[in-house]
């Protein structure tokens, strides 16, 4: 089976430079696992950054943009599926760096009939500040034993102590949430390619910010892809900065709690399937 990272990013080159650093010695031993960034519009200092990084692994990292009009991830996510050649997606976001066992860990835990629901630790603004300054000292974070991790959240500078713990990927408590859509967070999610494109990913109509990621658990859900705990196996540190605007949140909410009650809402009306994958992929690689 092959793998695809699928990175989303906007305008915020020194987090996702940290990712990158994590991810590609990662990637130099997962040699079946592709990485594709989903640039929603960011800026040239973005594209030479990917640039750089890419330089380090040929053909494995690849950077998918469309033009800055809005928030506009659901699309973005779509487009970068229509390039992904794993079987497997790992969906994640530019706010998050990911443990250095984060791909091992998504293998372990990737099941049919489910996708997986990994979890964040928070860090406070102060700390994200001293982690972009200072690259080197991310490596001390995933170094911590249960002292360091005490240490940190009795100094706020994170909000949870065990994550440096990892729990069997079957246990019985792991299905306990399978069916609870609150739960999944977007900026950690696995799944297979196959239960993405079976509800036609995305669906683009979630315009702003706001809910698109709990659409897209309720239609799996709906389709009988149900969740897997994927706590104290894939933690991310979830970097602190300042809201997207929020206006179009009550539109999208209202819109979600009507498909929620509705277990025949499935198939994403504006989604995936507008990108065919052999013609977008040659596009979207190209194009900056």
């Amino acid at each position: 089976m092959k793998y695809t990272i699928i990175l989303s990013t906007y305008n915020w080159p020194s987090a996702l430079d940290l990712i990158l650093a994590n991810l590609i010695p990662q990637l130099n031993i997962h040699k079946d696992t592709q990485l594709i960034i989903a640039d929603d519009g960011s800026t040239a200092d973005t594209k030479k950054l990917i640039n750089s990084h890419q330089k380090q692994l040929p053909g494995r990292i690849h950077h998918v943009w469309h033009e800055d009009n809005g928030f506009r991830k659901s699309m973005i996510l779509n487009k970068a599926v229509a390039v992904a050649i794993g079987d497997y997606l790992l969906f994640l976001d530019g706010d998050c760096i990911p443990f250095p066992d984060y791909i091992t860990q998504h293998k372990k835990l990737a099941q049919a009939g489910y996708f997986v629901a990994g979890n964040r630790v928070l860090v406070s603004k102060e700390h994200t500040t001293s982690l972009i300054s200072n690259k080197a000292s991310l490596n001390q974070i995933f170094s911590w034993g249960l002292s360091g991790w005490v240490k940190a959240r009795v100094n706020n500078k994170v909000n949870k102590i065990f994550s440096f713990i990892r729990l069997q990927s079957k246990a019985r408590w792991r299905y306990a949430r399978a069916t609870n859509w609150k739960y999944p967070k977007g900026c950690n999610i696995g799944m297979f390619k196959a239960d993405f494109i079976a509800i036609n990913g995305y669906d683009e109509i979630f315009n702003g910010w706001g809910h698109e990621d709990a659409d897209l658990f309720i239609r799996l859900l709906h389709n009988n892809i149900k969740i897997k705990d994927g706590r104290y196996s894939i933690p991310v540190l979830h970097l602190w900065h300042k809201e997207s605007s929020r206006v179009n949140e009550e539109t999208n909410y209202s819109r979600l709690m009507t498909r929620l009650q509705d277990k025949n809402c499935i198939f994403a009306e504006d989604g995936f399937d507008k990108y065919k994958e052999q013609e977008y992929a040659t596009i979207c690689t190209s194009r900056y």
